[in-house]
């Protein structure tokens, strides 16, 4: 069967099966299938390539598998995140494109590092799930000693695969198995020496159950709900644990839902530990992400907030 065929019937599937990128959806389905660049398979579909049996019938599993609201990330086995490939699966939380706008504020914050003298500057992501937060930043500012801490043993072992097929010159990423709460306990000796602290943790209200098939069926529970009202309670945790991580002077980050950045914000410059509290906005324009700077260390305050 001709590939340009296999993909317009492909589409009309998903279509029916209201998948909100059909077309996308079948073209990375069938460049998985068959190896290819999605430009490549563009090229291939226009000039009448033959696909075998053996090949139809895995790209036909593979688009009813969709059908049923399969993430398409967890048919390929991959997910794109700024110039990574990570690998996904069952058990983690696939990454978002809007979480690429918070590594690109991190990554201007080790610059100016850099620009201040600061060679080797020390980072931890809090709740790594695939790693794709240490991953993008260890790819992308070699120089940088990354550290990520993750709870679930599943989403801890994607992590390390993908820290294991960071590119060579990329800097070591090293993980951390336990609660975001628990971190400054973790790092030990590390705690308060930390340059930056990033995290995109669970921050869904309990009450609210995502509209999305593939998010509500597929995504891990401990990767979404934030816990107490609101949802904050894991975003605060967050917030505690930065104040031990971070010298004076060090700044976190934070991703969060446009609806909690009020919250945050004012949570945030009520802490007398912390100043230049600052709320960031995605590609959208929405208020996805607060940083704030550490004035003075505050000590023993994690606890207040664990559950």
């Amino acid at each position: 069967m001709e590939l340009d065929q296999l993909l317009r019937e492909a589409v009309r599937r998903l279509t029916q099966a209201e998948i909100t990128s059909p077309r996308v959806d079948a073209e990375l389905l069938a460049s998985h299938v068959l190896g290819l660049s999605r430009g490549e398979l563009t090229l291939k579909a226009l000039t009448g390539l033959q696909v075998s049996a053996p090949e139809a019938e895995r790209f036909h599993d593979l688009v009813a598998e969709r059908c049923r609201r399969t993430p398409l990330q967890h048919l390929t086995g991959t997910a794109p995140f700024r110039a990574l490939e990570l690998r996904v699966g069952p058990g983690v939380f696939i990454p978002r494109p809007e979480t690429e706008t918070v590594v690109e504020s991190v990554l201007e914050r080790l610059c100016r590092l850099q620009q201040e003298g600061i060679s080797r500057p020390r980072v931890v992501d809090l709740g790594t799930g695939s790693g794709a937060i240490a991953a993008a930043v260890a790819a992308e500012h070699r120089w940088a000693e990354v550290h990520a801490v993750e709870l679930s043993e599943e989403a801890a072992a994607w992590a390390q695969l993908n820290f294991e097929a960071q590119p060579a010159d990329a800097a070591p990423v090293r993980l951390h198995q336990g609660d975001l709460r628990d971190a400054p306990e973790i790092l030990g000796d590390l705690s308060g020496t930390f340059d930056v602290v990033v995290s995109n943790p669970p921050y869904i209200p309990p009450d609210m159950v995502p509209t999305e098939v593939e998010v509500r069926e597929h995504d891990p529970e401990l990767a979404l709900y934030g816990g107490g009202e609101g949802g904050l309670e894991l975003p605060f945790a967050v917030v505690a644990a930065a104040e031990q991580l971070l010298h004076t002077g060090g700044w976190f980050i934070m991703e969060h839902a446009e609806a909690q950045a009020a919250a945050i914000a004012e949570h945030c410059a009520q802490r007398p530990g912390l100043d230049a509290v600052t709320t960031h906005q995605d590609m959208t324009g929405r208020d996805r992400a607060t940083s704030a700077v550490l004035a003075r260390p505050q000590r023993g305050d994690v606890a207040k907030w664990r559950a």
